[in-house]
């Protein structure tokens, strides 16, 4: 632990730690900031069941006003977040709190003026879609203008704000979930397609079971495995059994350690019509499974891969796509061995021991302005 960092503090907000790609970021960022000897805070509106744990030392705050102080007025609401909000800042005397996910971010900016913090705001999924509509953007772009900082993940993200939150932005990588660094499996594969993420309309799943479905006759000793859980669960054992492939897909749900669960897999998919960058597919592509990814429009697949070469990639909602590509793959098994293993140079890429420290300069350097 570094002693000259003891009296500076880092504060995190986000709606809560339920898991989830943002929040384990925020929980792993919390963890290396303790460990490097600041003081660090995690202030989440909301606690929910099946969070992460946090690091030992980082203190767990609630910005939520409590049913005691609802009204029924939503107006009356807003305004007493923000009140709690902003008094939590004064209390703790953050030197800069990082926040992350749609409206979390204009609350921070906005509820740190007046005192010592200053707000660092992050995009982690598609811009677009956290600040949807021209109002939201106009609002994006006058606040995060006023943040001391502003994180992407990609570079095409930056077209979407004004000229002046894009030459603001840096763009700093999610560092890997230590879970997956380790040596790329070599041995024989098992005869499983595999997929982690969410049950949701936007993973579509759904692509997934239909060129499942048809290529389940050229290759009988596969199954399709889907890990994850959320709305759409029903939606997908009926459709799976309406394509007459119930029998070959196996829904697990949320399970503890997915890396060992999925490192020996012949193929991995994601199939999601828009991402950030996909922790998802950081893992995939760090165990160094063969890959296919859909091109999402914020340009996180191609921060990741490049199709060919360590995966592919194919565009999203484009089934025929999707049955050609896991049919090269499935089909020849040097060709998916040689992306895999270039695949799994990223871990040296994103390695935290790496990418942390980019955060950690990122951070120093608007403390200290």
């Amino acid at each position: 632990m570094n002693d000259k960092n003891a009296e500076k503090k880092i504060a995190f907000y986000i709606g809560s730690l339920r898991k989830g790609g943002a929040e384990r970021v925020f929980v792993n960022l919390a963890g290396y900031f303790r460990e490097e000897g600041y003081q660090v805070v995690m202030v989440t509106q909301y606690r929910k069941e099946d969070e992460y744990t946090l690091p030992d030392g980082v203190e767990r705050i609630l910005s939520d006003i409590g049913e005691e102080n609802i009204s029924p007025s939503r107006v009356v609401n807003f305004f007493r977040r923000l009140n709690k909000l902003h008094a939590i800042w004064k209390e703790q005397e953050a030197d800069l709190a990082l926040s992350c996910i749609g409206k979390n971010n204009f609350m921070t900016v906005v509820t740190t003026v007046g005192t010592k913090t200053k707000p660092v705001v992050s995009v982690v999924g598609e811009a677009k879609e956290e600040y949807p509509g021209k109002g939201m953007r106009i609002l994006a772009d006058f606040l995060f203008s006023r943040a001391a900082g502003v994180i992407l993940q990609t570079e095409r993200s930056r077209s979407f704000f004004c000229r002046k939150v894009g030459a603001k932005a840096v763009i700093l990588p999610n560092s890997l979930n230590p879970d997956f660094i380790r040596p790329r499996y070599e041995g024989e594969r098992e005869k499983k397609i595999v997929s982690v993420g969410r049950m949701d309309a936007n993973k579509n799943h759904e692509m997934q079971l239909r060129a499942f479905a048809a290529l389940k006759d050229k290759y009988p000793e596969y199954e399709l495995v889907i890990y994850g859980d959320g709305e759409l669960r029903s939606y997908i054992e009926e459709t799976a059994a309406k394509l007459g492939i119930a029998d070959r897909v196996s829904l697990p749900g949320v399970v503890p350690d997915v890396a060992a669960r999925i490192e020996r897999a012949a193929l991995f998919m994601l199939t999601s019509y828009s991402e950030g960058v996909s922790n998802a597919l950081i893992e995939a592509l760090a165990l160094g499974l063969p890959v296919i990814a859909t091109d999402v429009p914020s340009g996180g697949t191609e921060e990741l891969m490049t199709d060919g070469e360590n995966g592919l990639v194919i565009p999203a909602g484009d089934l025929e796509a999707l049955i050609s590509a896991m049919d090269r793959l499935l089909g020849e098994e040097a060709y998916a061995d040689r992306l895999g293993r270039e695949a799994a140079k990223i871990q040296e890429k994103l390695a935290p021991e790496r990418v942390n420290p980019l955060w950690k300069a990122y951070f120093e350097d608007i403390i200290n302005e």
